[in-house]
């Protein structure tokens, strides 16, 4: 087998395969890999269990502006238009009803006027008051007593109905497959660990820790917590640290229709509690996440499971650990990481969890909440050495060098194609290759293309 590649992408998650399937479909490029080092692609932060399962347009996501929740709606859509186009309905993407819910006068407030604010965005999204939402979302408004509705007032902003929840390891397959259909030069490396990543006069050699080496004019890392410790050492990215945050969830039984998300602190980078029926375990209501910072790159088995030499290498350094201390200061994220670390262990964990999940869902009882194994993954929160400061959201490392270096927290896999569409021009550039933008658009993004 041919081993020499145009393009080779690092990591089979759902950024890279959607990269994988916009250079096939869009590029008049020749020949492109993915290699993964699971035996099975989207294994990791990509996988059903790992993930909230939700497109995030920003409709319902309390921690956006009306600016970002702007561009992150067109993100969103091209993930759903492809869905729709290539007709994975209820396969890869399910109808549900979504709102946020302010609970009491201050948070209800905030609620309405968020409400008219993101109209000019989402002019189709309604608000609803408690007595509408008890016909939806019945359980939200029960009270503790199982019996009345709770006393505080409630109000929410959402959609009875949308396209919104997304099995994400299943898109990954899907765009994997499409590629490989459009080209057969194109090819999956699975099983293969990147080691270490060399220059040559073509480009770069990619060496797995078992010896096997592959060749590409153009590197694409899309290796999750493993891009920054791929950059660093290759020399690039060494301003950078990483915070890694590892998620849980519980299992409640099926009491909510849809997804209900609530009111998050804003001093809190993390998203607040939040509750949707689980599309991979039918019959169960998941709630979460949790977030605990913890010294691993993936969740293992144990907590002590694949804690990472490679982490240490890139945040042994006085300024990571200022950033730290700068946020544990503060009283509210003090408390909310003592209390996170609490929500990990048994038996203490569930009783205390039940506490924040009551707020979603008043009549919840200390036997309806079950820890969920296996769910839940770490993503990577971005340190920024010399400013300081954690950096939200997603970050890219280009060298102008033929390699480039991603690192795609949440909502990553919902801007999958947002940046396979980025890369996707970088890449044409530097090989002088042809990419139809304009078919790209005209496919997945018209509203684009009409502004």
């Amino acid at each position: 087998m041919d081993k020499s590649f145009d393009v080779v992408i690092v990591g089979g998650g759902v950024s890279g395969c959607a990269l994988f399937w916009t250079l096939s479909e869009y590029t008049d490029i020749k020949s492109i890999a993915i290699v993964d080092k699971c035996a099975d692609l989207a294994m990791i932060s990509s996988n059903v269990r790992a993930n909230s399962q939700t497109i995030h347009d920003g409709s319902i996501e309390t921690n956006y502006t009306s600016q970002k929740a702007k561009k992150v709606k067109l993100s969103a859509q091209k993930v759903k238009n492809y869905a729709l186009k290539h007709e994975l309905q209820n396969k890869v993407i399910f109808k549900t009803q979504k709102m946020a819910i302010g609970v009491g006068d201050k948070e209800c407030e905030f609620m309405r006027a968020r409400h008219e604010e993101f109209l000019e965005v989402f002019p189709d999204m309604e608000l609803f008051d408690k007595e509408t939402i008890k016909q939806i979302e019945p359980s939200v408004i029960l009270g503790s007593d199982g019996k009345s509705d709770r006393p505080e007032n409630v109000v929410g902003s959402g959609y009875r109905e949308a396209w919104c929840a997304m099995n994400f390891e299943l898109l990954s397959k899907d765009f994997a497959e499409r590629a490989q259909q459009n080209n057969p030069q194109n090819k999956v490396f699975l099983n293969f660990w990147v080691k270490e990543i060399k220059r040559n006069d073509d480009g770069y050699y990619l060496i797995s820790r078992s010896g096997e080496a592959i060749s590409a004019k153009f590197v694409l890392v899309n290796a999750g917590s493993y891009s920054l410790v791929l950059a660093q050492s290759m020399g690039y990215g060494l301003n950078l640290g990483c915070l890694p945050i590892a998620g849980s969830f519980y299992f409640v039984p099926d009491l909510l229709k849809g997804k209900v998300y609530m009111v998050q602190n804003p001093k809190l980078p993390f998203a607040a509690v939040h509750g949707d029926p689980d599309i991979s375990s039918s019959g169960r209501t998941r709630i979460g996440p949790t977030a605990i910072a913890m010294p691993k790159l993936e969740r293992g088995k144990h907590w002590y499971s694949g804690i990472s030499t490679d982490l240490v290498k890139v945040d042994f350094h006085r300024e990571i650990f200022g950033v730290l201390f700068d946020l544990l200061k503060d009283h509210e994220i003090r408390s909310y990481v003592f209390k996170n670390v609490i929500f990990e262990l048994p038996y203490f964990g569930r009783r205390l969890f039940l506490k924040d999940a009551q707020k979603l869902i008043p009549s919840l009882k200390i036997s309806d909440i079950e820890y969920a194994q296996g769910y839940g993954e770490v993503r990577p929160q971005v340190v920024d050495r010399t400013q300081k400061k954690l950096e939200l959201g997603e970050k890219k490392i280009v060298t102008n060098k033929g390699i480039t270096f991603n690192m795609t927290p949440s909502p990553g896999a919902t801007s999958c194609l947002q940046n396979a569409f980025v890369d996707a021009q970088e890449i044409s550039a530097y090989l002088n290759a042809k990419f139809d933008k304009e078919r790209f658009l005209r496919d997945l993004s018209p509203e684009e293309l009409e502004g």
